[in-house]
This record gives C-alpha cells, sequence and structure tokens, in this order.
C-alpha cells in the first residue's frame, strides 16, 4: 500500500541542521508507490499539458536535429550513445515538471511558463545540479571515445552509421565495446540518479543546501532500492521506447515522468510538520 504521513519506518537523513531547520525524513516506499506516483504524473500532464509539450516537443526536435547534425559531421556512431545518455539529462530536463505539480496541488490551474522559469534560475542549487548532471554526461560521451578507441580503433571513428553498426555487430571487439558501454552507462546514469531523484525537487520544495539534498537522495535509493531503482529502470525503457518513432514518443513520456517524480518524492520524503495556528 502507499506510504501515508503516518509511516513508522522514516529515517531521518541526519540530526537537526545548524541552522535549527528539520532535516528530511525518509519514508519506506513499495510498488504500489511507484505505481500511484506514475499515474499520479499522467493526470498532471493531463491538467496542465503546456509545459509538457513544450519540453516534450523540445526534446523531439533536439533529437532529430541532432541525429541529423551527426550525419552532417560524419560521426553518425555518436547518436546512440546521445540517445542512451539522454537518460542522464532527464531529471534536469524534468525539473520545471516538478514545479508545476508542486503547484497543482493547491491550485487549479500551472503557473505560468514564465514563472515556472524565474523559479528554477532563481535558485543556485539548481544551477549546481545542472553542472554536475552536464558534467556527467560529458564524461559519459568521453569514456564512450575512450572505449572507441581501444576496441574499434580507426575503424569505428571513420564508419558510416551502416558500417559501425556492422562493425559492432559482427566482431568480438565491437560486442565487448556493447557489452563494456553499457555496464559503465548503466553505473554512471545509477549514480547520477541516485543524486538527483530526490534532491531536484527537495530543493524546490524546501530551503535546504546542496549536500543534504544530494545526501538526502542516495540515502533515500539506499533505503528503497528495489521500488527506487525499478523506478529508474522504467524511466530508461520508456526514454528509449520513446525514441524509436523519430523521438516522437519523448513529447508524453518526458512530461509523464517528470511529474511522477514529483509524486514519488512526495511519498519518498515525509512532509513538514504543520505548524500550530
Amino acid at each position: 500500500m502507499a506510504s501515508t504521513g503516518t509511516d513508522t519506518k522514516s529515517t531521518p537523513v541526519g540530526t537537526a541542521s545548524i541552522s535549527g531547520k528539520t532535516d528530511p525524513v525518509i519514508r519506506t516506499i513499495t510498488w504500489d508507490d511507484v505505481i500511484t506516483a506514475i499515474l499520479q504524473g499522467a493526470a498532471d500532464f493531463r491538467r496542465a499539458p503546456r509545459l509538457g509539450l513544450l519540453i516534450g516537443g523540445i526534446c523531439a526536435g533536439g533529437g532529430v536535429a541532432l541525429l541529423l547534425f551527426l550525419t552532417l559531421l560524419g560521426m553518425p556512431y555518436f547518436a546512440y550513445p546521445l540517445a542512451t545518455g539522454f537518460a542522464i539529462l532527464a531529471p534536469l530536463l524534468a525539473t520545471g515538471h516538478y514545479v508545476v505539480s508542486r503547484d497543482l496541488a493547491g491550485r487549479a490551474e500551472a503557473p505560468p511558463l514564465g514563472a515556472i522559469w524565474r523559479e528554477i534560475i532563481s535558485r543556485s542549487e539548481i544551477r549546481w545540479m545542472a553542472f554536475v548532471t552536464v558534467f556527467i554526461l560529458l564524461i559519459w560521451m568521453y569514456q564512450v571515445r575512450v572505449l572507441m578507441a581501444v576496441l574499434l580503433g580507426m575503424m569505428g571513428f571513420g564508419a558510416t552509421l551502416a558500417e559501425f553498426v556492422t562493425i559492432v555487430f559482427s566482431t568480438g571487439n565491437g560486442f565487448a565495446f556493447l557489452g563494456i558501454g553499457h555496464v559503465v552507462g548503466a553505473i554512471m546514469a545509477t549514480i547520477l540518479f541516485s543524486v538527483t531523484v530526490v534532491s531536484f525537487p527537495l530543493i524546490l520544495d524546501r530551503e535546504v543546501d546542496l549536500m543534504t539534498a544530494m545526501i538526502t537522495s542516495v540515502a533515500a535509493v539506499a533505503k528503497n532500492p528495489v521500488p527506487m531503482l525499478g523506478f529508474a529502470a522504467l524511466i530508461v525503457v520508456a526514454l528509449v521506447a520513446g525514441m524509436v518513432p523519430f523521438f516522437l514518443g519523448l513529447v508524453v513520456v518526458v512530461p509523464v515522468f517528470g511529474h511522477a517524480t514529483w509524486h514519488l518524492y512526495r511519498r519518498v520524503i515525509e512532509p513538514l510538520p504543520t505548524k500550530p495556528t
């Protein structure tokens, strides 16, 4: 069953902070919470589709443009690594959806796009989390180049897309490239997911510092590894499926899971106690 505010299986991240603010308390959640969060995310997208369609459309259009750009540069072999690396950027791209889902809980309509943007850029912690996200994406792309150089040599860099696919799926080194690349990518994506899945919405929801947000996020995943990492796996599968028809599926996948992440955050982190009036 979904967790409630009286869930006794809760763990505070630490003691009271120096500033006197209450540290976030982590609940134990189940698969029911994950499924309910996804359904709530879909409901939020239906209630306030404007931001979702905008961000999803940008992702879809950007994916097509990037594929064409790489083809013109003669580097189509980077299309798949960049597409899989898209999962690394997902928490950052979904930030606006957290604001919408948060505000929909207390009002009938979503906030204007301008207000959402102003709130996001006003938070220095969000900017630092964006830096961490992009930095890890760059590391991901760099290790892809290193693996290609070591395992495929120049034949990989100079190949057309069709030739590259043939090399990867018909040679031992090609299978090694796929296997090692996916393992390294999964490790990096898991680390980044653990650091960001709770920290982004927590920063928007409360006055917390960057380290507290990241530590809380990692602790939440560590306490609930099966539902939290299962949620991450669902995101990856949905993103990959959404990219197949010319990235068009991202128009729905990105906003639904963006809103769902907010609702999962609300289930895994105990709300602040209501102040007496």
